[in-house]
This record gives C-alpha cells, structure tokens and sequence, in this order.
C-alpha cells in the first residue's frame, strides 16, 4: 500500500486551472517532496520514527543477522533464504561474477579512459557491453523468470566490473572472483587481493546490507522512470548510476571522511564547524531530507567503527559530537541528525577500501536495490510522464527572419 504521507511532509496539492482543452494538473511541491507515486512492497522509510524496512523486515535487524546474500534473494526473489535455498542461492549467483568474455579485451581501455573519474564512469560501458554480449533484451520483450535472470547477472557482475577498473586505473591486473567466498568477503578479495578477515568482510557486509534499498530515492526513483517505458534491465541501472553519482546522492562518503580530514586535530573542530554553518555551507554526513530523527543506519555504523576503535573512531565520534552540538545552537528546531555517509566512510577507510572505492560500493548495493524495483516496476505497462508548467516567453511568437 502507498506509505503514508508524514505530517511535516504533506503537500498541500492542487488543482491547476485548465488552459483551453488542456487536461487539469496538480500542483506539487519542489522535487516532489511527500508525493506518493506508486505502490510498492518492497522497502518503506518511516522518517519521523527512525525506522525502514525491506518488505517486512527491519533492515538493520537483516543488517545485524542475516548476510548479503540473503538480502539479496529477500529483495529479488521475495523471501528470506533457509539454509537449503541459501546455498542454493549462492550456487546460482557466484558463477555469474565472472566477467563476460567479450568484455575482458575491451576492460584495460575502458579503464584508462575512465581512469580520472574512477570506476564508476567506466561501470555503466562496461555493465552496457556485458548486456549486449549476453543479448539483454528489453523488459517489455522478455518474460518476468528471464528479468530475474538479467537482474542476477547484472547484480552478480557489478562487484567484479567495479574491482577490475578499480585495479586497472592503479595500474594493477583484475583478480579473479572466487565462488567460494560469499559477496562481501570476494568483493574485499578481488579488490585487494588478499582474502579479508573475518572482521572487515562482516563490516563491509553490514553496510551493504544497510544500503540496499531506501526508498524513493533519487537513483531508484529514475531506474524506475526508465523501466516503465519498457527499456532493458541495464539500461534502468545505468540511469541509477548516473543519479547515485551526484555529490548530494551517493558521492558524499568520501567527502565526510574528507570534513574530518580538514578538520584536522579535536581542538579545531568547533572553531572549523561554526565557520562553515554561518557561512551556509552544507556540514556533509549531517541532516537527511527524510529523517527527522537519528539515521539508523549512522547508529548501526557507528557500533561496526567502534567495534575496530582506534584514533580515527575516537575523533568521528567527537566531531559528531560536536557537531549536533553546533547545529541544535545554530539551527534550532532544523532537526539535522547524522546520516549514513558519516560513518560509511569511516568504516570503508578502516576495512582498507581506499576513497575512490567509496561511492562504487555503494552503488555495488545499490544495484540490488535498483533492480528489485525495476522488476516491480516492469509489472506495471503504464509509462511514468508527468507534466511540468511552462514558465518561458508567452507562445507563439512569429519566428523571426534569418538576418
């Protein structure tokens, strides 16, 4: 059912006088904000609690108990895994981490062409070449069973494509997937070489898990506009990618883990925030346009950093401190909280993911994400085209002449 509307978020939606034989709109509010625009059962956000969920499970309860693995099969395949189906699972996706033939001559340019934007601008080419070497086909050709199918692929590949360009930018070979290792555990291993510990491949699981899915956001909400007009599982994921790529999306990881960077040492931090609040500039991995409340996702990553400890966690901890402190003095009543990317950062940093990996593993669990609701959205034939109000000069005009 459509979630509810929070009261803060309500909009106050009306009904556009129609101009001659042109249909009635309705008004709302910039960037849609608290609008309803579909039904989904997938996942739901409950700002003002704290709160959300893949289908009916808590998401950070999923993040603290049950692997990616099952998330996965959760999001694609409707239920959570027993340990049969579990296995089963893995033994249907781990062969899928291998990259396509057709692609691996063509990998060593992608990434030098890419090389100063990082592994994400090569991702969407090398995911686009991957689709047209094993025949993708649009949604609206293709049966829901073999939309699984593309989504697994798509999801199963998507660690290995980001790996790969990774270690080809820093001048290093690809590393092979291995099926033995679960997702999190071979993504650490194809990125680094090494098999991780324990430890790191749980932590970074744990995030993956805490950001499969959130919602209507912007990267979900456009890989949903591009299936809905029927287009292939692949092109909907690249549309995601292009969105998760904006600093106000999906690129803010790095930068937070940047802010503590440029703070530099605990005696700066008050001096170095209120500079920057009175000056308008955004604190990045503070305030969240849904939330209203602690980000559960901050609280849930601040126990993982605090599990590994250490200097750099002691002095994210104060400077979040710090910071809520500043902004409850110089925004009153603003209710800006941390949100995930404060403490992603800093988990990513200390698991030996270095920051140019931030943002593509992300989009790594994203990419579960987006695809469960292109499934969804591809059951529904009717095409997302909605209207905008025309605000330039009064039409028509005669065309001028050419001088």
């Amino acid at each position: 059912m459509p979630t509810a509307i929070e009261p803060d978020q309500a909009p106050s939606s009306t009904l556009r006088e129609p101009s001659g034989s042109e249909p009635q709109g309705i008004e709302v509010p910039r960037g849609l904000k608290g609008v309803v625009v579909t039904e989904t059962a997938l996942s739901d956000v409950r700002g003002i609690e704290g709160f959300y969920h893949y289908r009916q499970y808590s998401a950070i309860e999923l993040a603290e108990q049950r692997s990616l693995e099952d998330v996965w099969h959760l999001m694609l395949l409707g239920e959570l895994p027993d340990a049969d189906a579990r296995a089963a699972f893995h033994a249907r996706t781990a062969p899928l981490r291998r990259l396509p033939e057709a692609l691996r001559p063509l990998l060593p340019a992608l990434a030098a062409a890419t090389k100063d934007a990082g592994p994400l601008a090569g991702l969407g080419a090398a995911l686009s070449i991957a689709a047209a070497s094993r025949g993708i086909r649009p949604l609206y050709d293709t049966t829901p069973e073999q939309r699984v199918e593309d989504a697994l692929f798509a999801t199963a590949l998507v660690p290995t494509l980001l790996t790969a360009l990774h270690r080809l930018q820093q001048g290093q070979s690809p590393i092979e997937p291995r099926e033995d290792l679960p997702y999190a555990a071979n993504y650490l291993y194809m990125l680094t070489g090494h098999e991780p510990g324990w430890a790191q491949a749980r932590a970074i699981e744990r995030y993956l898990i805490s950001t499969v899915d959130h919602g209507f956001n912007a990267s979900t909400f456009t890989s949903r506009v591009i299936a809905s007009t029927g287009a292939d599982l692949v092109s909907c994921l690249v549309g995601g990618l292009g969105a998760l790529s904006g600093p106000l999306h999906g690129g803010a990881p790095s930068r937070a883990l940047d802010t503590l960077d440029a703070i530099g040492t605990p005696e700066r931090i008050d001096g170095w925030i209120r500079d920057r609040v009175l000056s308008g500039d955004r604190i990045m991995g503070f305030g969240h346009p849904v939330y209203r409340t602690d980000d559960p996702r901050s609280r849930m990553l601040r126990t993982v950093a605090e599990g590994f400890g250490g200097e750099l966690v002691d002095f994210a901890v104060e400077v979040e401190r710090q910071v809520l402190a500043i902004l409850a003095e110089l925004k009153p009543g603003r209710e800006l909280h941390t949100n995930v990317e404060f403490y992603a950062g800093v988990v990513m940093h200390l698991c030996g993911l270095p920051r140019a990996m931030f943002t593509p593993t992300f989009a790594a669990a994203r990419a579960i994400g987006w695809s469960a609701n292109i499934l969804e959205q591809a059951a529904d034939s009717k095409i997302i085209r909605p209207a905008a109000r025309y605000t330039g000069p009064a039409a028509p005009q005669p065309v001028p002449p050419l001088a």
